[in-house]
């Protein structure tokens, strides 16, 4: 439980008391756990703007509600991606962009693509709403500790987020991430898709950043939180067969 909790005290806004302990390895593991509490949190707060608005208009306020609930922390790891990575930029030159605190014109972009794509997308959830809209951001979450375990940090002992690297992460570490996958079943052929996008969109981003630079930042695994949560709700709203 103190793991759950320092995990979505790390990626999250929600109000949890006092800090828990810093243990790395503990709040990677507990990642996909966390998306589910924020997933939860989002599909009962949905539950009530659906009661009052139409779908569309609820979706737009699930998306203001997961901005909310994470504090933009992924979002702006989504628009300094964007601007660090657009373009041929040499490595260094890509790092010390995203570094910047000033957002560009890519970065501006990417967050306005994702934002109207998940709103989009979660007005149009219509089958098993519920469930889908807890499983979302724990898959999108659960791919920070792929993004972790396959790419070594880009910034070197000098950056912040070098303590979630110093140790290799174990077959352990990924448990929780039989949680959602598990949950997806009751989802019939759209679980099945949601895994596939989730596998394909978590590797493609994986290949990217190791292309451009070698590595990850906690920037790229925000960007990768945002990215794959628009994918899946994309996903999860594919009409079935007429």
């Amino acid at each position: 439980m103190n793991a759950l909790i320092a995990s979505l005290q790390f990626i999250s806004a929600l109000p949890l008391g006092r800090p828990r302990p810093f243990d790395p390895k503990g709040i990677i593991a507990a990642f996909p756990l966390a998306g589910l509490a924020i997933g939860l949190v989002l599909a009962i707060c949905d539950r009530i703007f659906v009661a009052f608005w139409a779908p569309p208009v609820a979706g737009v306020l699930d998306t203001v509600l997961l901005a909310a609930v994470t504090g933009a922390l992924h979002l702006d790891g989504l628009a300094d991606m964007a601007d660090g990575l657009y373009g041929r930029r040499e490595r260094e030159k890509a790092l010390a962009i995203m570094k910047d605190s000033r957002v560009g014109a890519m970065g501006l972009v990417a967050v306005a693509c994702v934002l109207l794509t998940k709103s989009a997308a979660l007005g149009h959830v219509d089958h098993a709403r519920f469930l889908a809209l807890v499983l979302v951001p724990a898959y999108a979450r659960s791919a920070m500790i792929f993004g972790i375990h396959f790419l070594p940090y880009a910034r070197g002992r000098e950056g912040t987020g070098s303590p979630f690297f110093e140790t290799p992460l174990a077959a352990r570490d990924f448990i929780f991430v039989a949680v959602p996958v598990v949950l997806s079943l009751f989802l019939g052929w759209r679980g099945l898709l949601l895994n596939l996008v989730f596998v394909l969109g978590t590797a493609g981003l994986i290949i990217l950043y190791r292309r451009k630079l070698g590595g990850i930042t906690g920037d790229l695994l925000g960007a990768m939180t945002e990215v794959l949560e628009a994918a899946l709700f994309l996903a999860v709203c594919v009409r079935g067969a007429p």
